[in-house]
């Protein structure tokens, strides 16, 4: 490869080499296919490797670029399309679920979830472990805190532990009637079990859905679902619901 001076451009320096090396990615290189290292790629582009760093992180927010320790800086596949919500209000694991249940433990949740559930601090919670999978990728995490007195027959059920003890816990949640239920969406960062579970970095930007399952007048049930920002682009339509999208562009309506 040759040599690329960058001229000089009103816009900051590693935003203009962000756009010199997205074309670069889609003319030279290959899904999955390793970059040369900072040192090399600096040198190309005459740039200092600071500003090549927040090129190359600009870049793997926007889902280009997979960076990962011991294997480098990789080309990263196109975006999968992934629904977040429907218009149809539902439990988790009602039938059309694509989550896939890991496991279910009790135990007392984070304060700020004891709140929205109105429990007691220390008072423990049955919580739920999710995964999610699209094209053999794995594309978000999910915590669903549900109160004892949600499933007060679950006792009952002999599934002590892993993903028949979660499903359990699904099944007796949709007892209830369920009234409604709401959604918000934030940026946050990777938490590290959140990172290893969705092959990222700790640290590294995410998408987190918390939903409120509503029912006799209280919040029955609490999910926060943790998407990988990189794979995600969000839109919001008439009906409420969310829904992730394939393409470059990184929009939100």
């Amino acid at each position: 490869m040759g040599t690329t001076q960058l001229e000089s451009v009103p816009e900051p320096k590693y935003w203009h080499l962000r756009t010199v090396l997205s074309e670069a990615l889609d003319s030279e290189f290959t899904v999955g296919e390793i970059l040369p290292n900072e040192r090399d790629l600096a040198a190309r582009f005459g740039v200092a490797r600071a500003t090549l760093r927040q090129a190359l992180e600009q870049l793997e927010l926007e889902g280009r670029l997979h960076r990962r320790r011991g294997v480098g800086t990789t080309v990263a596949p196109p975006r999968v399309g992934v629904a977040v919500g429907t218009e149809q209000h539902a439990w988790p694991g009602a039938a059309g679920d694509v989550w896939q249940p890991v496991d279910s433990t009790v135990t007392p949740p984070p304060a700020t979830v004891a709140a929205v559930l109105e429990t007691g601090q220390d008072e423990p919670v049955h919580i739920v472990r999710r995964s999610r999978v699209s094209k053999g990728q794995p594309v978000a995490a999910e915590l669903l805190y549900i109160p004892e007195s949600s499933v007060p027959d679950l006792s009952a059920i002999d599934a002590p532990s892993g993903p028949a003890r979660a499903r359990a816990v699904l099944r007796e949640l949709q007892r209830l009637e369920l009234d409604g239920q709401d959604s918000s969406v934030e940026l946050g960062s990777a938490r590290a079990d959140d990172a290893k579970e969705l092959d990222r970095l700790p640290g590294a930007p995410v998408l987190v859905v918390t939903t409120r399952f509503l029912a006799a007048g209280r919040t029955a049930a609490l999910s926060v679902a943790t998407y990988r920002a990189d794979t995600c682009r969000l839109t919001f339509g008439d009906s409420g619901g969310v829904e992730i999208h394939e393409g470059p562009e990184r929009q939100a309506s």
